[in-house]
């Protein structure tokens, strides 16, 4: 009789956190979406700086960060290098994104940005030792159909929409590589290290590649823009989601895993869906519809199946590419004694 009272305060406990993440994962979906929107508006304003736009994040992710590291006067837990290449790979991975949306409709681009999930699954298999079970693999592969046919939309089967849909299609896809690869190495250093030294150094050295990205790729067509209000706002506006997605995402991240994080963010399509009807008055092919609920029923699959994320727990014991940012300092002070 006495052990109904604690359960059941348990079991809404539990209810109350999970409805808590839920929460937070559909403001970062909806961060998501509009970081789509004003990327593909900005493209539509006849705009070419995908660096240029993302700049302006890293900056505020910099500043802010930046403010509290130095309050905090502590040194990086991880060495400068390691965040300069996370950095560069993220940059590489906005760019690509944004670029397509001056060739492919939001629609194709947030989709296929989904690609990113196969990536991961590729990339932890590979470098941090993760298995996983036949019915994940089935939920990616299901995901991978889904992608597929977009790609036949976008070829001319059911329209999919911009200059050269199929040029943008390839361009998300690449991009999603760098996404993936900057995704596993976040989700490592924010669950092993410090949050905010994580989103500080990817603004600081995001910031720096930029600015060297800008110099050589984007100079005279930022000398070739008419500016207005309307540029300036859309601009302001990517740098401000930007900045809410780098610092809510790697919070739910770390409290709920992939799995929740993964799920929620599947609403973002549905936005820029919405986005494309309501804003732009286009009409979405039904092999769009189509391709959502494949893509749909593919990730939650995979996130159902998805074991607790052991792969972080292994690194500190059996991989020694990883096990190197923990000990570097120890080992240095090492060598120092002995010699």
């Amino acid at each position: 009789m006495n052990l109904y009272p604690p359960r059941t305060w348990w079991r809404s406990h539990v209810s109350l956190r999970t409805l808590y993440l839920l929460l937070l994962g559909q403001l970062v979906s909806f961060v998501l979406a509009l970081m789509s929107f004003t990327s593909s508006l900005i493209a539509n304003l006849g705009v070419d700086a995908p660096v240029t736009q993302t700049m302006f994040t890293y900056l505020f992710l910099g500043l802010v960060y930046g403010g509290i590291l130095l309050h905090r006067r502590e040194k990086l837990r991880v060495s400068w290098y390691w965040y300069l290449l996370l950095g560069f790979i993220d940059v590489q991975g906005n760019y690509l994104v944004n670029k397509a949306y001056q060739f492919s409709s939001i629609t194709s681009v947030t989709l296929l940005d989904c690609w990113t999930i196969a990536w991961v699954l590729i990339l932890t298999w590979i470098f941090l030792g993760t298995r996983y079970s036949l019915w994940q693999l089935f939920g990616a592969a299901i995901c991978v159909v889904g992608l597929g046919i977009v790609l036949l939309s976008d070829a001319g089967v059911g329209g999919g929409g911009g200059s050269q849909p199929l040029l943008g299609d390839v361009l998300v896809i690449t991009g999603t590589i760098f996404f993936a690869l900057s995704n596993v190495g976040e989700e490592f250093c924010v669950k092993k290290k410090d949050r905010n030294e994580v989103i500080c150094m990817i603004g600081v050295y995001g910031f720096l590649v930029s600015v060297c990205q800008v110099s050589i790729l984007e100079l005279k067509s930022l000398e070739s823009v008419e500016w207005s209000t309307d540029i300036i706002l859309a601009f302001v506006g990517y740098g401000l989601a930007g900045f809410m997605f780098y610092t809510i995402a790697p919070f739910v991240l770390k409290m709920s895993g992939a799995t929740l994080f993964n799920l929620s963010i599947l609403t973002s399509d549905m936005w820029a869906v919405v986005v494309r009807i309501f804003f732009y008055h286009q009409e979405v092919d039904w092999l769009y519809y189509l391709a959502f609920v494949l893509v749909v029923i593919g990730l939650i699959i995979y996130s159902v199946m998805e074991k607790d994320p052991a792969p972080v727990t292994s690194l500190e014991d059996g991989n020694p590419s990883y096990q190197i940012l923990e000990d570097e300092t120890m080992t240095s002070r090492n060598e120092s004694l002995v010699s």
